[in-house]
């Protein structure tokens, strides 16, 4: 990721020889990953660590399925022990304090408060639950014995390397001291702390950074895998359209939601998963902010949903929803999603109104869920299994059925020893312990203003801290190229044109939207206005290759992006500005 790119046509046709050079050079080891989520990736960093040849190849760009639509939250899962999926609570917790060690940068601990209004209620209902294995139907309102009760013993699970306080309870009065805003009729709220991830895309990149700087890995965004002959697997560039061959000897189906499309293009069509659907919105409230405090809202809305409001980058979170995906992978926001995002804050802050103009960004996905039938989305299990098969051809596939990001370190590694079993080869390094991205050599609070100035580069020394705010250590190497041109964007005046231009050419920018979305929080905050959407293509362009032409193009097609996760968001000025642009650059020259 490190190489700079070209016009985008030569340079996914360099990496796709690369790729079918490596799988040829690895021979009956070599693995072929299919899915670009936060799984494959970590999987493919599990196994070039050990020395295998792998290719990860997505269809989109790295991180923009199913991986991109969570609630940013690294956590336990402390509504499953409802479920009885203890052992997932216990690993999800384990991995969760993990993650606060080996990527400090990106995950860090939030406090989460849960405000009740009940005593006793749920108290009969849960166990009998657990009892009989029940998979529908709505919870009785979860009342403070019984959270209570859970938060025991997700504080006795967080024991084992634990890196957050216990937790604690408060009565209505410190409740409201606390919160002032909160619902006055509320008895009690729990504290207790997991942790956030301001930007899980961003982790995900870094897991590829550290899997291709290994020399065993190749990547590949916006390829598809087509089917497979007998020439191997067919893999198609969906920016030039070109096909090609690859001889792996073992392929890896990390596609998440897709997990049975995938399968049956390589001629073995399965029904393992079911999948819910979960969106978000995101607004611009600063009451809402502000009453908060830094603090996550975890609460039963008056249907039995767990919702959550999430303070986040000046802004505020709101989710999720849980509903039958019924097929349907690549989803959109609904408007019923949307008011009843608008309605569950009242529940909690009955006086602050949040309204329709202040939503700034929402996002949408489907979770890879294990079918389970007729059972209540809520019901679902969150936990995950390994399938191994053949194709017709005799491939061997070993398929991931579901899998949460909390647990994608545990998963990979679990994915990686079954392949490393299946080829023979024994495990070498562990990644237990091992730093992701900017998270090595992670200085102390103390140690950060001399990390600093000793890699600065000559960038101010606030300059600098927002850097390594965004990329941990990375910032070392970002700083490296900003130097060479720190002039700050007009529109977005927090990021300069050589950071930009690093974005784009060390992390595998094939689209506009893979930088306003998924590589910076620009689109999340707002902030992705048509100016700032052209000033951004000037930039990358100009990194990339891009001819005034293809600089239009991508303008339109992120606004066009953008606009259909806000309905009412009109695309004619938009289109008017740039044709004109287009029109006058080709009469200039």
């Amino acid at each position: 990721m490190t190489r700079r790119q070209k016009g985008s046509g030569i340079f996914m046709a360099e990496r796709m020889q690369a790729a079918q050079r490596r799988l040829r050079e690895g021979g009956a080891e070599s693995v072929l990953i299919v899915g670009g989520g936060i799984n494959g990736i970590a999987t493919l960093r599990e196994l070039a660590l050990q020395g295998i040849n792998a290719v990860l190849v997505e269809r989109n760009d790295y991180c923009s399925g199913a991986s991109a639509a969570s609630s940013h939250m690294i956590h336990g899962g402390i509504r499953y022990l409802e479920n009885g999926e203890f052992r997932l609570v216990q690993e999800s917790v384990r991995e969760r304090n993990r993650l606060l060690r080996l990527a400090p940068h990106r995950v860090r601990p939030l406090e989460t408060v849960v405000p009740l209004f009940s005593t006793w209620s749920g108290l009969i209902s849960a166990p009998l639950r657990l009892i009989r294995h029940r998979r529908s139907g709505r919870p009785a309102e979860r009342g403070a014995l019984l959270v209570k009760v859970g938060l025991i013993l997700y504080d006795l699970y967080s024991r084992d390397g634990g890196r957050v306080p216990r937790h604690k309870f408060h009565g209505r009065r410190k409740s409201l001291e606390a919160m002032p805003r909160l619902n006055p009729d509320v008895k009690y709220t729990a504290a207790y702390f997991d942790a956030s991830i301001a930007d899980p895309e961003r982790l995900a990149l870094e897991l590829l950074v550290d899997a291709l700087a290994t020399g065993n890995a190749e990547s590949l965004n916006y390829t598809e895998v087509i089917g497979e002959n007998e020439d191997g697997i067919l893999l198609r560039d969906r920016t030039t359209g070109e096909e090609a061959a690859v001889r792996p000897g073992l392929v890896v189906n990390a596609t998440g939601p897709w997990t049975d499309m995938t399968n049956a293009a390589l001629g073995r069509p399965t029904h393992w998963m079911g999948g819910t659907k979960g969106s978000h919105i995101v607004v611009d409230n600063p009451d809402l902010l502000e009453a908060c405090g830094g603090r996550e809202v975890f609460f039963e809305h008056a249907d039995g949903r767990i919702v959550l409001i999430y303070p986040l980058a000046g802004r505020v979170l709101i989710g999720t929803s849980d509903i039958h995906a019924r097929g349907e992978l690549d989803t959109v926001i609904s408007e019923e999603e949307i008011v009843y995002f608008l309605d569950l804050v009242h529940h909690v802050f009955p006086d602050i109104e949040v309204r329709r103009d202040q939503i700034v960004h929402t996002f949408s996905g489907v979770r890879p869920l294990p079918s389970e039938g007729d059972a209540a989305p809520g019901f679902i299990s969150r936990d995950y299994r390994i399938e191994r098969d053949r194709s017709p051809r005799g491939t061997r596939l070993v398929s991931l059925v579901g899998g949460k990001w909390t647990t994608f370190r545990a998963v990979s590694e679990h994915l990686a020893d079954t392949v490393l079993t299946e080829v023979g080869v024994q495990r070498t390094v562990s990644t237990t312990d091992l730093p992701i991205g900017g998270g090595k050599g992670y200085p102390a609070l103390r140690e950060q203003d001399r990390w600093l100035a000793e890699h600065s580069q000559g960038l101010p020394i606030a300059t600098m801290r927002t850097l390594f705010e965004r990329y941990g250590t990375r910032a070392a190497e970002a700083a490296a190229v900003i130097a060479q041109d720190d002039q700050a964007l007009a529109i977005l005046e927090d990021y300069s044109r050589g950071e930009i231009r690093w974005i784009a050419t060390a992390e595998s920018v094939v689209r506009l939207a893979d930088v306003v979305l998924r590589r910076t929080s620009i689109a999340f905050t707002g902030r992705a206005s048509q100016e700032a959407l052209e000033e951004l293509a000037e930039v990358v362009g100009g990194a990339l290759g891009w001819d005034d032409e293809r600089r239009a193009e991508e303008v339109r097609r992120t606004f066009d992006e953008l606009a259909s996760r806000h309905p009412s968001r009109s695309t004619d000025a938009l289109t008017e500005s740039t044709d004109a642009k287009v029109s006058s650059s080709t009469a200039s020259s």
